[in-house]
């Protein structure tokens, strides 16, 4: 009999948990669509009633698989987007100019092919949190908020022509065409960040990783501009945005998803006056 009775608290159990399995959103698997005659990489997941899409921007050289530790919390939450860009993953390459002005038009067409409407929290880690700085420029009422992810920033990476010699030369036999091209562009991307104001009511959060430990060592490979004026330029950005240093890794969304995660629910959690829904 205590046999039996312990059996059938078991199944209980386990019918519980399967049924709060398949009310839970089902996690998507990328896909590959076509848009404007591209094959582009994407992922996303939807969420009835979701208020908003959260939308990914990965970094140079970074597929959409390194936001796997965040998207199993956020999709769960939220509807949410992430793709790679054209010459990365099973994304096809593009002789489109690589500039952030052509990514970001890029990326809000994707998002409309898929239906999905603003408001948009955009994340986007090291270059690709340039870019997401350019589309809440570029697009301030369709954005929600903005989460940077050990960002990059404007004038921060000198121009090309400025590299050092072995920079460039290792530039041509390391990285793909995509990269190389992306990376090229970097100095004009920020110029056009600067060119345009960022509204104040946009809510912001910068996750900066800031190791502590006794063997880390910091590598620009000559390329980063750590002028007192660049250095001030920085310091003076996005005064009103909450700034979380943490002791992690440049990939903070892979060391410590959390931070994000927790980035991103604060962010969902403001109601922005000036984002379109």
């Amino acid at each position: 009999m205590r046999f039996k009775r312990a059996a059938a608290a078991l199944s209980k159990v386990v019918l519980a948990a399967t049924i709060a399995a398949l009310l839970l959103p089902a996690t998507a698997a990328p896909i590959v669509d076509t848009v404007y005659g591209e094959k582009i990489e994407l992922l996303r997941s939807d969420v009835p009633q979701s208020p908003g899409v959260v939308v990914f921007e990965n970094g140079a050289r970074e597929t959409l698989d390194t936001w796997n530790k965040v998207t199993a919390d956020i999709g769960k939450e939220s509807t949410l987007f992430a793709y790679n860009r054209p010459g990365y993953g099973r994304s096809g390459a593009t002789s489109a100019r690589r500039d952030g002005r052509t990514i970001v038009e890029r990326l809000r067409q994707v998002l409309q092919k898929q239906g999905l409407r603003p408001p948009y929290l955009l994340v986007g880690h090291s270059m690709g949190g340039l870019y997401m700085q350019l589309f809440a420029r570029m697009y301030p009422q369709e954005v929600q908020g903005v989460v940077l992810v050990d960002s990059l920033y404007p004038g921060v990476i000198k121009r090309p022509e400025d590299f050092p010699l072995h920079t460039r030369i290792a530039k041509r036999l390391f990285l793909s065409d995509t990269v190389g091209r992306e990376i090229d562009e970097i100095h004009h991307t920020g110029e056009i960040v600067q060119s345009l104001p960022f509204p104040d009511d946009i809510p912001m959060v910068r996750l900066f990783n800031v190791p502590k430990s006794a063997g880390a060592i910091g590598v620009d490979f000559g390329v980063m501009n750590d002028d007192p004026r660049t250095v001030a330029a920085l310091k003076a950005m996005y005064p009103k945005a909450r700034k979380v240093i943490v002791d992690s890794d440049h990939r903070i969304q892979d060391a410590n998803p959390e931070l994000v995660v927790a980035a991103i629910r604060e962010l969902m959690a403001q109601k922005r006056s000036g984002s379109r829904e």
